[in-house]
């Protein structure tokens, strides 16, 4: 796909084209959803700018190119374009997340108490974008409060927020960070 002009001009009066064309304002749900997930995947490259662990990095790699498919199909309203494209997550996306989920659980000390967000810096990155994360599933529920959402979608983005809070978590243990843990009398 070759790009040849980045500026239309059109977002100057606040308006912007879905994929197929269709315009809408900028302040419409569907841009809400897909330009969260977009800032989510821009918060997780600088995550992954900072990583050590190869593994773990290629993980948000792939997560990012997820996410690139998952903006597609928000960006795209099915019910105003025909022959629109056919974006999706399919199931085994999930599948993967759960699976790396339970990985890093299986390595870490179990969880005794409220974590408070922090720690290392990749730590803390990682809990900046988990809460990015959180957002971005508040907007697309949003969304299909009058769109219909593949529910594969939902559960993605459900699902990579606990990612990445047990990702912050493995890499704490992994820097030898101790974990700020919650308690109600603030000493």
């Amino acid at each position: 796909m070759k790009i040849n002009k980045v500026y239309t001009k059109t977002g100057d009066q606040g308006m912007t084209s879905l994929i197929g064309g269709v315009k809408v304002k900028k302040t419409n749900a569907r841009i809400e959803a897909y330009g969260t997930v977009d800032e989510l995947s821009s918060q997780l490259g600088l995550l992954a700018s900072f990583m050590k662990d190869s593994e773990s990095r290629n993980m948000i790699y792939k997560i990012q190119r997820y996410l690139f498919t998952l903006s597609s199909y928000l960006a795209t309203d099915k019910s105003k374009t025909k022959l629109a494209p056919s974006y999706t997550l399919e199931p085994e996306s999930v599948e993967e997340l759960e699976q790396a989920i339970d990985a890093i659980l299986a390595n870490i000390p179990p969880q005794t108490s409220f974590i408070l967000p922090g720690g290392s810096h990749e730590a803390a990155l990682a809990h900046v974008c988990r809460t990015v994360c959180r957002r971005a599933e508040r907007r697309i529920f949003f969304l299909s409060e009058t769109t219909e959402i593949d529910p594969v979608v939902l559960s993605y983005v459900n699902r990579l927020s606990d990612y990445l809070f047990v990702l912050a978590r493995k890499l704490n243990f992994v820097d030898g960070v101790r974990e700020k843990t919650w308690n109600k009398t603030c000493k």
